[in-house]
């Protein structure tokens, strides 16, 4: 059993030797650890300081292409190098390394393909009380929006089984934690968290910058992540909208119409017909919106089997050479 720890960096080169010194180098049920690092075009030199630390696989992006694509490419180069568990941990040491005991488990026991780190953030002292309330409330909408019981839902401490990963198809460009969750409640893959520690800060967040634009970013990820998993559903709660509001004038229209006032209120009758059109085109391109996701279902299928024999065959290459 292969455990590969994945690290995606960026500009990471005083806190990576804090973050490999904290990480677990045995683990019951675990044969074999090692550690990835995606350098996502940092200019510190964090390269250059995990080949001096030692660590197994070293990638590094020719520019910068933000949390989300390098977190993809960890999980691919994870899977390539033949991991049957990923635990996914951050650069700035801000997990407790030695939860990654914690994480696995669920997995060696059968018992989850993907496990999240709960840091149970009404607890952590650094954090404001704002933070926390919209940390909360973000994960509820998750929770909500995947079908999951995930408590800390962007948490980036989390670890994920071999057939999980394969199966894992990230497109958002900002932050993979909201997405994957929401992914793994739609394909029905069994996923959990446990409690697991924090360290003090060493830096600030890159992520949570601006509130104003963290919270647009988290909220465009769960409408988009959302809208592709269960397109019908979303346009159909639009059209409804569109169309009880379309709904309101016309009623009124009649209603004066039918008591003589109807002179007058012609306006009434153009703006409720102009919603239920939209409500109506809205439901429309639910039903076509539906059928895409469908194809795209069928192409995520031929995908993972695609990934799924692409491995296969580098595993048969290379145990030919040996």
């Amino acid at each position: 059993m292969k455990l590969i720890i994945q690290i995606p960096c960026y500009n990471e080169a005083e806190t990576l030797p804090e973050t490999y010194a904290d990480l677990p180098k045995q683990i019951d049920g675990i044969d074999v650890i090692e550690t990835l690092i995606v350098d996502d075009g940092s200019q510190d030199g964090t390269s250059e300081v995990a080949r001096e630390l030692g660590i197994t696989h070293v990638i590094r992006n020719k520019n910068n292409k933000g949390l989300a694509r390098t977190f993809r490419i960890a999980l691919e180069e994870s899977i390539k190098a033949g991991a049957d568990i990923i635990v996914n941990t951050d650069g700035d040491n801000q997990y407790n390394g030695a939860d990654i005991a914690k994480l696995v488990k669920p997995i060696l026991a059968g018992e989850a393909d993907i496990v999240v780190g709960d840091r149970e953030t009404h607890k952590i002292e650094h954090f404001s009380p704002f933070k926390k309330l919209l940390q909360y409330l973000g994960s509820a909408v998750v929770r909500r929006l995947s079908g999951t019981s995930v408590p800390d839902t962007v948490s980036g401490f989390r670890a994920i089984s071999r057939e999980a990963a394969i199966k894992t198809n990230i497109v958002s460009p900002f932050s993979y934690t909201i997405e994957t969750i929401i992914q793994a409640g739609k394909k029905h893959m069994a996923i959990t968290s446990v409690p697991v520690g924090t360290n003090p800060k060493t830096r600030e967040s890159r992520l949570f910058t601006s509130i104003p634009k963290f919270v647009q970013r988290q909220l465009s990820a769960m409408v988009r992540m959302y809208a592709m998993y269960q397109p019908m559903r979303f346009f159909f709660y639009i059209g409804i909208v569109m169309g009880v509001i379309g709904a309101i004038p016309i009623i009124r229209f009649l209603y004066k119409y039918f008591i003589g006032q109807g002179d007058g209120h012609i306006q009434s009758l153009v703006l409720g017909g102009s919603f239920l059109l939209m409500g109506f085109l809205a439901i429309l391109v639910g039903l076509l919106s539906d059928l895409i996701s469908h194809n795209r279902q069928m192409i995520e299928t031929i995908l993972e089997k695609t990934r799924a024999l692409e491995l296969e065959l580098m595993k048969y290459k290379q145990d030919k050479k040996e």
